[in-house]
């Protein structure tokens, strides 16, 4: 069983990151682009029947600041 967090900025929170990736693709003669938000997915190899609920209590614990950022959990 895998599972699929995708950990993001929450809005209001700076992302320099997302902001270097905008300016560069403006750089490169990419047009339109407003703005770049930039996170990370992890994935995990998980026992069969790990429940969801396990996935999300170790977002909490090391997976994603909670602070400044959310996340999702997607089974597949």
């Amino acid at each position: 069983m895998k599972a699929r967090v995708h950990v993001m900025l929450k809005t209001g929170v700076l992302d320099p990151q997302g902001e270097a990736v905008r300016h560069a693709l403006g750089a490169l003669g990419f047009t339109g682009v407003e703005g770049v938000r930039q996170g990370k997915v992890i994935e995990l190899d998980l026992a069969e029947g790990t429940p969801e609920e396990t996935v999300g209590e170790m977002c909490e614990k090391l997976l994603a600041n909670t602070v400044i950022e959310s996340y999702s959990v997607e089974i597949v």
